[in-house]
């Protein structure tokens, strides 16, 4: 689903962005989000970025899988008699 962005840019940005538009004759949003996707790559390159080494460890946790789903069903369970008793 494509999101409506707004934002102040200086006017020689939005001149050479209709510039490049027109010159590759394509639509002003192709030319912003293929803009954005190369200076993404270029940093992630740059910077050595690995997704998998930032978001890995954030999934580990002291307690096994079967502990945490029964302290939530659990907790799903009192919320559903806290109003019966």
């Amino acid at each position: 689903m494509d999101k409506n962005l707004s934002a102040r840019v200086n006017e020689s940005v939005l001149l050479k962005i209709a510039s490049l538009a027109s010159r590759l004759r394509t639509s002003k949003r192709k030319i912003i989000e293929s803009a954005i996707e190369m200076y993404g790559a270029k940093i992630e390159s740059e910077q050595g970025t690995d997704v998998f080494d930032q978001t890995c460890g954030a999934w580990t946790r002291k307690e096994t899988a079967d502990q945490i789903v029964h302290d939530v069903r659990k907790e799903f369970q009192d919320s559903m008699t806290r109003h019966q008793k």
